[in-house]
């Protein structure tokens, strides 16, 4: 039996909604596409697969919020922290077509729930990334991220610490998921070819839902008052937490 078989209908109209949700919330908080989508896929497909299929509607989601926000990003972060992170996507990918294990889905659940409740409850704020730390972040997030599917929530949990005002934060995370899709992409090419041509239908809802999400979730994000801006992304990280915990 085929994903095309399994995925019917009803299937299709669940992951088009799941995929306008997760664009709705990258545009505000800078991740949500993969980290929505994959779980919701892999329901029907081999999760690994889930990840090479969510890159393709990520990558077009991702561009088009990067060109809304008219390219407002902290190059400093983006040279360090990002191609760290690219270069950890890119080894989380290589390993994802060898490994997996659902204890990797629940370490990125409790580091995200760690960072929510840092920020919540003001403790994070004392802490700052740079110099070596900036690398370091970058290349465990980049690498979890690729192994799981969920390289976003742990980008902008990492993001926190350098402390970046709104426009620029979402910005910021957004060119650097550019980066990571441009490293990784190429491998989950050459890995799934002959499956990715079999899931054109699933695909093109994704990419169809994820654009929809996307341009009402960056309409959003301009009433988002700065003041607030850092305790909804941290509301947003914790709630995948809790949901990467307890869905089955």
């Amino acid at each position: 039996m085929t994903a095309l078989r399994i995925m019917d209908a009803s299937s299709l109209w669940i992951l088009g909604v799941a995929a306008s949700v997760a664009g709705g919330i990258a545009s505000i908080a800078g991740f949500g596409i993969g980290s929505v989508l994959t779980p919701t896929l892999s329901v029907w497909i081999d999760a690994r697969l889930a990840v090479a299929v969510i890159s393709i509607p990520h990558l077009i989601g991702t561009a088009l919020r990067f060109s809304l926000l008219k390219g407002r990003v902290d190059r400093r972060v983006l040279w360090s922290f990002g191609i760290a992170s690219a270069a950890g996507g890119i080894a989380g990918a290589l390993l994802n077509a060898v490994f997996t294990s659902p204890a990797l889905l629940t370490l990125l659940a409790v580091l995200l729930l760690f960072v929510a409740a840092g920020e919540l409850t003001g403790f994070s704020r004392r802490l700052v990334l740079r110099g070596p730390a900036a690398w370091i972040a970058g290349a465990l997030s980049g690498a979890l991220g690729g192994l799981v599917g969920n390289q976003g929530g742990l980008r902008s949990a990492a993001l926190l610490g350098f402390r970046l005002d709104r426009d620029t934060f979402v910005a910021t995370a957004t060119a650097i998921g550019l980066i990571v899709d441009a490293a990784r992409m190429p491998v989950y090419f050459v890995v799934y070819a002959g499956e990715l041509r079999g899931m054109a239908t699933p695909i093109a809802v994704t990419i169809a839902g994820v654009v929809v999400g996307t341009v009402a979730g960056g309409r959003i994000l301009r009433r988002i008052p700065e003041a607030h801006f850092r305790r909804v992304v941290a509301i947003f990280l914790a709630s995948l937490g809790i949901w990467l915990l307890t869905r089955d």
